[in-house]
């Protein structure tokens, strides 16, 4: 067995904590010789942090961290990872979709020699947008991972720990985990688990926000945007070579101009394909400038509020990794 940090950002589930921890608790025991459980609550509107402090005092392998703000999933997790003090990482939501009876699974398939393990879950069934948008998104992830286990990726994952060393000084607002995972290996690999139903709540995973997910891996992680803009630019080049040699050879040797109309519809209409194309590659160009922009402003990306502390641990006067810490610790 080894040692396991699981983390989980928390937003808006004060009902359901308590259940995760008590899952945890009877499960991690088994499967882990040492273990922690880093809560990262992301600014809830409810009173999870409540519930988080209640969980820490109740047991002393339960650290909860408090953001200063609302910075997204990815962001707390982050935070979360840069907290862990154990060999395994093991990330999972805070909704009980997640078994924690499956952890066991991804640590079996971590052994056969994986670096990361994807819980992979049967395709759940949505809306017809919810839907297109999650196909986009994972397409993008594939394409920003370059790696097949895009397909099964999904938030419950376990990962070994030292590879967050390869993401040690990443500090953009901009945070998807997954893409940090390939900077240091390629050996991914899944399990089919079970994925249970939301008791609580509903999911505060949009249309909206999937799709600006998706923007995120496209222009944040990728070069696709910009090799689409430029095959853009090469076909309607194209495109205007061949209009060229039909209205020069064409109507110059074969029909001749008599009867033609003055062609004001016609050229007005090739005016606007290649305005349009040439605005739609500098916009695509301009949201690169623009993420370069904000990057420069160097802003975090995250700020941690509050941190309960275990007695196992005792004080420690700042978190690890790079995320700063507004006020003082509390147990």
């Amino acid at each position: 067995m080894v040692s396991v940090s699981v983390v989980i950002p928390v937003y808006n589930s004060e009902e359901s904590i308590p259940h995760v921890v008590e899952g945890l608790a009877k499960v991690l025991p088994q499967v882990a010789t040492a273990y922690e459980l880093i809560l990262v609550e992301d600014d809830s509107r409810d009173a999870s942090w409540q519930a988080i402090q209640d969980a820490a005092a109740r047991y002393p392998w339960v650290i909860g961290v408090k953001l200063m703000r609302n910075y997204g999933q990815h962001n707390a997790i982050l935070c979360g990872v840069r907290q862990a003090r154990y060999d395994v990482i093991i990330t999972m939501d805070d909704d009980l979709q997640h078994p924690p009876e499956e952890i066991g699974k991804l640590l079996s398939r971590l052994e056969d020699g994986y670096d990361v393990v994807y819980g992979s879950t049967p395709q759940q069934p949505h809306g017809i947008l919810r839907g297109l948008a999650s196909r986009i998104t994972k397409y993008f992830l594939q394409q920003a991972m370059g790696a097949q286990a895009a397909r099964s990726a999904s938030a419950f994952r376990a990962f070994r720990t030292d590879l967050r060393d390869a993401f040690a000084e990443y500090d953009e607002p901009t945070v998807i985990i997954d893409v940090l995972l390939t900077w240091a290996t390629t050996r991914f690999g899944s399990v089919a688990v079970q994925h249970r139903p939301r008791p609580y709540g509903r999911s505060n995973y949009t249309v909206m926000k999937l799709i600006n997910h998706a923007f995120n891996l496209m222009t944040g992680f990728s070069s696709v945007p910009l090799r689409l803009a430029s095959l853009l630019g090469l076909a309607m080049t194209l495109f205007g070579l061949v209009l060229l040699f039909y209205v020069i050879v064409v109507r110059l040797f074969i029909f001749g101009w008599e009867g033609e109309a003055p062609g004001f519809t016609f050229l007005a209409s090739m005016i606007a394909i290649f305005s349009g194309a040439q605005l739609f590659s500098l916009g695509i160009i301009g949201e690169y400038l623009a993420r370069m922009h904000f990057r420069l402003m160097d802003k975090p990306a995250y700020i941690v509020r509050h941190r309960t502390v275990s007695e196992a641990e005792g004080v420690r006067s700042e978190a690890q990794g790079r995320g700063l810490v507004a006020e003082e610790e509390t147990r």
